[in-house]
């Protein structure tokens, strides 16, 4: 494929060779690397430039992932008695990943390192299940895909999970255009896949029947496949309930559409939600128009058109929250993860579309709006986190402290976490979540010197209302000590008081 094939005219009626051949998935993916290999170099590395743009890659849960990446080199030292380290099934990938890259590169390296790994196997993930929807490489709306890249679940840390699905898309696109043979790399992809996150493969399973049966129906049978598909999704629910506690969802079922991924850190983010749904709809509805009497176009469009419909129909009937054992935490803010594949979806359903130009224009302006607003609001978080490295490293060594670090009503990304990344060789972040909720790999014995061993305590902490025990002494708060928000104090703990009555004042 040339560079003028990125241009849209008649002859782009033919899919591209590349997605449609039917030699292997392994040589097409050589071939593609082969012809492309300086586009894919420079859109990974434009890609990658929010991971570098600050010293520190501020996505939430990254503070507490990198924080256990240290405390587990320090177990493996013998210099934590009371706390050790477990080998869990699932949910753990992403951890290991930094365990690896911190023994050779240290910590700050291996966060970077990690996270753009991640970064790359979600974006080209996305891509590749976008090219195998559309048949023809989505040059034109790479910047969508980017945008999904960094939207609601990057920016919570949820890393585990976001390469969980990173795979999950390279499973469905080999899957899906790919012969007997090729299928077989589902082996590698899916074990890897379960080790990130099981959500990600639930998914994957349920997409791989789908595609299986759907390709092979006739076109009128698909109707009746996707009204069975959506009667399915109005029972899981109610087994779930039936099994488990559930959480309701955090918000109104019209605000998971897919676009809600890029609403992050207060409303001017609606700009940009706005201003991709509008382009998605004149998009498409001005492709429809122009190829009304071309063969083909309605069927180009639905199997994406269903997958998206069954994806925002999932995330409108799934809760918000699933208690699956009483041991281990809950499997929290399923709404808000499930819009990441939604929003992925969308952009196969864009990518049936006639590439244009304009398709690139468009979501390009759109897109730097995005990552402007986003180096502003990062960069605002950077510098909190440097205030709370200088306060922390004040204390004499290995100080436990706490923080409630809240964010303000406007924003849908939290940033408690800075505390955990700020302690890493100063202190100990006594009310860090990881060991207690058990879902990961460090564990804690109760009254142990370094980390509340029960969740609800270190839950508590994050809110301010931890009841401070003897025990626990000596033990720090971190506080915001400004009305904006911005301005972080420190100070000493006592017994019988909660956490953050040091905030309140006298």
């Amino acid at each position: 494929m040339t560079n003028s094939s990125m241009i849209a005219d008649d002859r782009m009626a033919a899919p591209a060779a590349s997605v449609t051949s039917r030699q292997t998935a392994l040589r097409t993916t050589i071939a593609f690397a082969r012809e492309h290999c300086l586009r894919v170099f420079a859109i990974s590395v434009a890609v990658l430039i929010p991971c570098f743009w600050h010293r520190e890659i501020e996505a939430d849960d990254l503070g507490s992932h990198l924080y256990n990446a240290w405390l587990v080199q320090m177990i493996h030292r013998g210099q934590l008695p009371g706390v050790w380290t477990v080998h869990p099934w699932t949910n753990v990938l992403f951890d290991y990943m930094l365990s690896g890259f911190g023994a050779l590169f240290g910590l700050h390296a291996a966060g970077k390192i990690s996270v753009a790994l991640a970064v790359l196997v979600f974006f080209w993930g996305a891509f590749a299940l976008v090219a195998a929807s559309a048949r023809r490489m989505p040059w034109l709306i790479a910047p969508c895909i980017a945008l999904v890249a960094f939207g609601w679940t990057f920016e919570m840390g949820f890393f585990n999970y976001y390469l969980s699905l990173g795979l999950a898309f390279f499973g469905l696109a080999i899957f899906w255009r790919g012969t007997g043979w090729d299928r077989l790399a589902l082996v590698v992809i899916v074990p890897m896949a379960v080790l990130a996150n099981p959500l990600g493969v639930i998914w994957l399973a349920g997409a791989c029947a789908y595609v299986w049966i759907a390709e092979g129906a006739e076109r009128w049978l698909h109707a009746l496949w996707f009204a069975l598909a959506a009667a399915g999704l109005f029972v899981v629910p109610k087994i779930l309930a039936a099994l488990y506690q559930l959480d309701p969802a955090t918000k109104p079922f019209y605000f998971f559409n897919g676009a809600d991924q890029v609403v992050l850190y207060g409303p001017r983010y609606e700009i940009v939600e706005w201003g991709l749904i509008a382009f998605v709809v004149l998009a498409i509805v001005a492709d429809l128009l122009m190829r009304r009497r071309e063969r083909g176009t309605w069927a180009q469009y639905a199997i994406p058109a269903q997958f998206y419909a069954l994806a925002i129909l999932s995330v409108w009937l799934l809760p918000g929250g699933v208690q699956v054992s009483p041991a281990t935490t809950t499997a929290s803010l399923l709404t808000e993860r499930f819009s990441t594949i939604s929003a992925v979806l969308a952009c196969c359903v864009l990518g049936a579309m006639r590439p244009r130009i304009w398709h690139f224009v468009a979501t390009g302006a759109i897109a730097a709006l995005f990552f402007a607003f986003l180096w502003q609001d990062t960069g605002r978080v950077n510098r909190m986190e440097a205030q709370i490295v200088r306060l922390v490293g004040k204390l004499p060594p290995g100080q436990r402290v706490v923080g409630s670090i809240v964010s303000d009503d406007t924003t849908r990304v939290l940033k408690q976490h800075i505390l955990d990344r700020a302690c890493i060789g100063r202190c100990f972040s006594y009310g860090n979540y990881e060991p207690g909720s058990r879902d990961f790999r460090v564990r804690s014995r109760p009254g142990n010197k370094y980390v509340l061993a029960d969740f609800d305590q270190a839950a508590a902490t994050e809110d301010g209302d931890y009841v401070v025990q003897p025990r626990d002494l000596p033990l720090y708060q971190v506080y915001e000590c400004s009305d904006d928000g911005q301005t972080f104090c420190i100070a000493p703990l006592h017994a019988g008081e909660k956490n953050n009555a040091v905030a309140a004042g006298p």
